[in-house]
């Protein structure tokens, strides 16, 4: 099979596109033909080494796919050839990944792609979506009538939040770009704030006088002085972005709240916690309410100009066409 892979860890000139031999599922797992890819920050975290975990080179890169079943494993009940399905949890911890012409997914992370979703359009939207469910439900304890405060709001992980805090019957208030608050707001925020506004901690304050019960910063600033500043009693800040920042923490106003902070990486959650987020996916794919920005199909021999524009920084979503 053609794929994308690296032999060791570093930069994006690391990563090879060529042949490798056919991957060969096990009892419980399931061989997909791959139809595309994507690539996540994550996955050149992984790349690059900073993301530490277990891979045997060589090492195809990529963690979601979309495509087609080839054959089902005897233990891999409910997947027959040709069905549509999705994953995005492959190409880490001892797991090959997704950017190639085939790839083996265990049967307990794999999914199938609703009837009628078109494969670019899911396959852009599962990643963020799943780690704005976990940061959100998981991590976050969201509950309708919240109110949630989502930072970098017009990302890929940010619309995600929006979404599926609003559709839980959240109240969201987003901090955006000047020019994509009308966005924010079409997605189900109820108040949309630019994000460098001269006077924003007052008009968070106006916006949530009784305080944020959950506040999610999709954009890695983490500035913990607001965010604790803002908290409603037994408020949950949840981290998520942003791996090198440094911020200070005011102790004594986070604990006097009974506040909390949790951190996360997608790359720990469970099947169990997948197969929710999944289950949430499925059900609002078909609505067309989980969308991506903007959206750039490369093929998949440019995998390494797609992890250099990603790690140089961009509002495009990069997608691997096979």
């Amino acid at each position: 099979m053609l794929a994308a892979y690296i032999e060791r860890f570093g930069p994006p000139e690391e990563i090879r596109y060529g042949r490798l031999p056919d991957p060969s599922p096990g009892p419980t797992d399931v061989l997909v033909e791959v139809w595309a890819s994507t690539v996540n920050p994550v996955d050149t975290f992984v790349r690059s080494g900073l993301f530490r975990t277990p891979v045997a080179f060589p090492f195809v890169i990529a963690r979601d796919l979309v495509g087609r079943v080839v054959r089902a494993g005897p233990g891999a009940a409910g997947f027959a050839p040709g069905d549509p399905v999705w994953c995005n949890s492959l190409g880490h911890d001892g797991r090959q990944g997704a950017a190639a012409e085939l790839a083996v997914v265990p049967a307990d992370r794999l999914y199938r792609l609703p009837p009628g979703v078109d494969p670019l359009t899911a396959v852009g939207v599962l990643h963020p979506t799943a780690t704005a469910y976990l940061g959100l439900f998981r991590h976050g304890q969201l509950s309708a009538g919240d109110t949630v405060l989502v930072g970098g709001a017009a990302g890929n992980v940010g619309s995600a939040a929006v979404v599926l805090a609003a559709q839980a019957g959240a109240r969201v208030i987003a901090t955006a770009g000047p020019g994509d608050l009308a966005r924010c707001r079409s997605m189900g925020a109820a108040e949309a704030i630019p994000y460098d506004a001269p006077d924003l901690a007052a008009r968070l304050r106006a916006a949530a006088p009784e305080g944020i019960d959950v506040h999610l910063d999709t954009s890695g600033h983490n500035d913990l002085r607001l965010a604790v500043d803002l908290l409603a009693h037994g408020g949950r800040i949840v981290l998520l972005a942003g791996a090198r920042t440094e911020p200070v923490l005011p102790a004594g106003r986070l604990y006097m709240r009974d506040g909390s902070i949790r951190g996360f990486v997608i790359s720990h959650a469970s099947t169990a916690e997948l197969a929710a987020a999944a289950r949430t996916i499925n059900r609002l794919l078909p609505s067309g309410l989980l969308r991506t920005r903007e959206v750039a199909v490369l093929p998949l021999q440019s995998a390494a100009e797609a992890h250099a524009i990603i790690e140089n920084g961009t509002d495009k979503r990069i997608l691997l066409g096979l």
